[in-house]
């Protein structure tokens, strides 16, 4: 069993599976600790499936799985969640906006620390994407206090027992580090880099970006005042 598993959901990015397959490839030797990847396709209609087929046969500890439609990024993170059995999982996006040889860098505190976030450093996005994005994170800090500056940074590594114990909702995806919280987990925040994206078509924009946050914002603190978080003593 490999100690560390990358989670990549994605929806109609088949422009940009074959270098997403080649910097994976790439990086896996340098990795500070044995990988094996997880995409999780999440009802792409552009042959996505079809492409992933082939790489995952052509690659030893390469696996997908295939939602029959689009069910959002939170569901393909649970999937992925609910499947992987390394002690660490990671997550990055298909886009090639944050590149997996980054994950070392996370890697190097995940001994310390549940939850290991990047935050992207020279964002290459649209002003209209880089402001909005700022302006979601400044609501959800405001209901969270978890003082993570980037959120939506999709570059993450976790101890799986935490992810495992995440009561998962629509937009849940958002708010991982402040569901790490809530179990007495530590967190740690590092600058990685950003890339632009070269094909392909951004899935966000402004009102998922901005109103769907609010609203996963008000369910999260209905969660943080229902969670129930134990700890045991002692065993017989």
């Amino acid at each position: 069993m490999s100690e560390f598993t990358i989670i990549i959901p994605l929806y109609n990015e088949v422009e940009n599976l074959l270098q997403l397959e080649y910097a994976l490839l790439d990086y896996i030797p340098k990795s500070s600790k044995t990988v094996s990847i997880l995409f999780v396709n999440d009802g792409s209609t552009d042959g996505s499936e079809k492409l992933l087929g082939e790489i995952c046969k052509r690659n030893r500890n390469f696996h997908s799985i295939s939602f029959q439609k689009n069910k959002g990024l939170s569901t393909a993170l649970k999937a992925g969640f609910d499947w992987v059995q390394s002690p660490y999982l990671g997550y990055m996006d298909g886009d090639l906006q944050t590149h997996p040889e980054d994950f070392n860098l996370l890697l190097e505190y995940c001994g310390e620390y549940d939850l290991v976030t990047g935050i992207r450093e020279n964002r290459n996005d649209t002003f209209v994407k880089i402001f909005s994005s700022k302006i979601a994170n400044s609501i959800r800090r405001l209901f969270t206090q978890d003082g993570i500056k980037d959120t939506g940074c999709p570059l993450k590594v976790i101890k799986t027992s935490y992810a495992k114990q995440i009561p998962m909702f629509k937009g849940l995806h958002r708010f991982l580090p402040a569901m790490v919280l809530l179990q007495k987990g530590k967190i740690h925040q590092i600058p990685v880099r950003h890339f632009p994206r070269m094909k392909g078509k951004r899935k966000f924009g402004l009102s998922n970006r901005l109103f769907g946050p609010l609203t996963a914002c008000f369910v999260f603190l209905w969660m943080k005042q229902n969670y129930i978080y134990y700890e045991i003593k002692k065993k017989e």
